[in-house]
């Protein structure tokens, strides 16, 4: 089963990184954390690894929905998006698929709700 959305693109790393968190913000999703995968593994291990980041993106009226149908729901949240430079140059912009990562919750509810986020963050890729 597929888990994530994704756009490849022919963005440098740090403008593709840009582009999708402003494309977030127009859809009202904010990133909340940012992860330098690339940083810390070569911190913590001494590896080289080409640019990768995960973003954390949050849109808070659909966090709270979440959060009032399922109490633990946090565990799957925020939605994590993906930056990572290829082998070959181009970028791969890949997000979380809410609509499967709340599929396991067995929550009609919930399913629905992030149906809707999904939407959101297919528009988002979209218009990178």
């Amino acid at each position: 089963m597929k888990y994530y959305l994704n756009k490849t693109t022919n963005y440098q790393f740090d403008e593709a990184v840009d582009k999708i968190t402003m494309a977030l913000k127009e859809v009202g999703f904010g990133i909340l954390t940012e992860i330098d995968m690339k940083a810390t593994l070569k911190n913590k291990l001494n590896v080289e690894r080409k640019p990768y980041k995960i973003l954390g993106a949050c849109n808070p009226p659909f966090a709270n929905k979440a959060l009032n149908l399922e109490e633990k729901i946090g565990i799957l949240l925020p939605c994590n998006v993906t930056v990572i430079e290829r082998e070959d140059g181009k970028v791969d912009v890949s997000i979380m698929d809410p609509t499967v990562a709340m599929s396991i919750v067995e929550n009609s509810d919930l399913e629905i709700l992030a149906a809707d986020v999904s939407d959101l963050l297919e528009k988002a890729l979209a218009n990178i």
